[in-house]
């Protein structure tokens, strides 16, 4: 699951940076303001690709998904994206998960199976 979801959060490292620059073209908001809001969306999405496996990191990610479809009052094409991105995050989790699980049965059997092979009589 960390691989995937953290490909994903890298990807909207760089949706949040086009976008900001997207955004300073907008007469009505202030560069520093937008760069504020931009940096903090930026650090946290490559913070978060640490906390993944951490108690409360996809939640965070979830909040990272709910504000990238609001930053579409500001860049319109953001509720596109942010879209784009929220199923890509679910997939990221979902499937992510199952991969997590099928690993861990593999390395069970893989386990048993060494664990009743009977050493050679010589």
């Amino acid at each position: 699951m960390r691989m995937l979801c953290a490909s994903t959060l890298i990807g909207e490292f760089f949706v949040i940076g086009f976008a900001g620059l997207v955004a300073m073209k907008d007469d009505s908001l202030a560069m520093s303001t937008v760069w504020t809001v931009c940096g903090i969306a930026m650090v946290l999405s490559v913070l978060l690709c640490g906390m993944i496996t951490r108690p409360g990191g996809v939640q965070l990610g979830w909040a990272l998904q709910i504000a990238l479809i609001a930053s579409g009052f500001f860049v319109p094409v953001m509720f596109f994206l942010g879209a784009v991105f929220a199923v890509l995050w679910w997939a990221s989790v979902h499937y992510g998960r199952r991969i997590d699980e099928i690993k861990a049965r593999w390395a069970a059997n893989a386990a048993a199976a060494e664990g009743s092979a009977e050493p050679d009589a010589a």
